[in-house]
């Protein structure tokens, strides 16, 4: 498992935070970003590896009531944007972003802990940014959001390389997003030492079915999807309960997803659930201040002809040391893509439990 690697690549990450600051060009702009290693062992293969995972660059502007963000990532195989968007604040509770912005679906801003998410992510409810317009609204600990995206952050649903997981365009499944409307309410309130979100969100997509010289027969089509979420912090716990049922008219009940260069197929409608237990502890062990450490469980219930349930669940901790954090994760799936499975919901190939062990060791500035 190249342990003398990985011993060497912590001691970096976490002895040499002092020498990580980050200054602000200007009152109005920061630039920042992050670089990151990774480690990577997977019981289904024998390529275990540490080595480079990213560079990003961060810029941040804010004047008066014009706001601005963008994010650019460089990976080992891909270069993707992250967000790129333009926002006016009209007044303290309320902002427009224009642009590629989060799409505001479930928990925000993660239904999870850990560094590569929950089993949302990779059926695009979480952590995903398309291109559109989104207005926010906060007041009385109540945030409405209201968003209209015109298409994935592309435009492309046959681009492969991209940051957050959107339909893909294939020859079996040639579709492409086009259009989805966004709402959701949440409602912040405390009982006693502990504070709770309790939320809605409602999303309906089109689709376009793209032709190609070899894509299967199609029309356009469309779809939705409901969530209900909770999450409760007290002292240093932190609950997250999601519940979200999607539903697309797609032919064979399946549909075609990408990110990080990869596509695979998920069940076209499927109920969804997530359970995340966390407990932050500060510590004082040389430069490390604290450790956040959790379990992120998704059930994901698909039923029909060459469908079958998926299953992830992440246990792993987060160590602070300056800028620097480091996550080791376990990661756990059954008949899910990205332990070993053939996709998200599919019957085919191997469905049974796959681990990988991850390690990322970043420094953020």
């Amino acid at each position: 498992m190249k342990i003398h690697a990985i011993k060497w690549g912590v001691f970096v990450a976490l002895f040499s935070s002092s020498l990580a600051n980050a200054v602000p060009v200007t009152d109005e702009l920061d630039i920042g970003g992050a670089v990151r290693l990774n480690y990577g062992w997977k019981d289904y293969d024998d390529n275990a590896k540490f080595e480079f995972e990213l560079f990003r660059i961060d810029v941040n502007y804010k004047s008066d009531k014009l706001l601005a963000s963008a994010q650019y990532r460089w990976y080992k195989d891909q270069e993707v944007v992250h967000h790129a968007w333009a926002g006016y604040q009209f007044s303290e509770q309320d902002v427009v972003k224009l642009g590629i912005t989060q799409v505001p679906f479930g928990l925000l801003p993660t239904t999870s802990h850990s560094f590569w998410f929950g089993g949302t992510y990779y059926l695009g409810f979480e952590d995903d940014y398309d291109a559109g317009i989104h207005w926010q609204h906060d007041a009385d600990g109540w945030r409405y959001d209201l968003a209209y995206f015109a298409n994935d952050e592309y435009g492309d649903g046959s681009r492969v390389k991209r940051y957050s997981f959107d339909v893909a365009t294939t020859p079996e499944l040639p579709y492409e997003e086009a259009g989805q409307i966004n709402a959701r309410v949440e409602k912040l309130l405390s009982t006693g030492e502990a504070t709770h979100k309790l939320g809605a969100s409602l999303q309906w997509n089109q689709f376009d079915y793209v032709p190609s010289e070899n894509a299967v027969d199609g029309e356009d089509t469309d779809g939705y999807a409901v969530a209900v979420h909770w999450q409760m912090d007290w002292h240093k716990w932190q609950t997250q309960l999601q519940y979200v049922r999607y539903d697309y008219d797609f032919p064979d009940d399946r549909m075609a997803m990408s990110a990080f260069a990869y596509p695979f197929e998920i069940a076209s409608k499927s109920d969804v659930y997530s359970a995340n237990l966390a407990r932050s502890m500060d510590v004082s062990w040389g430069p490390i201040s604290n450790i956040n450490c959790y379990n992120d469980f998704t059930y994901m219930a698909a039923s029909g002809e060459g469908l079958d349930n998926s299953i992830q669940n992440v246990t792993g901790c987060v160590l602070t040391a300056g800028k620097f954090y480091t996550y080791v994760d376990w990661i756990a799936g059954k008949n899910m893509w990205f332990a070993n499975g053939p996709g998200i919901g599919i019957d085919e190939g191997d469905n049974s439990w796959h681990s990988r062990l991850n390690i990322n060791i970043g420094l953020y500035f």
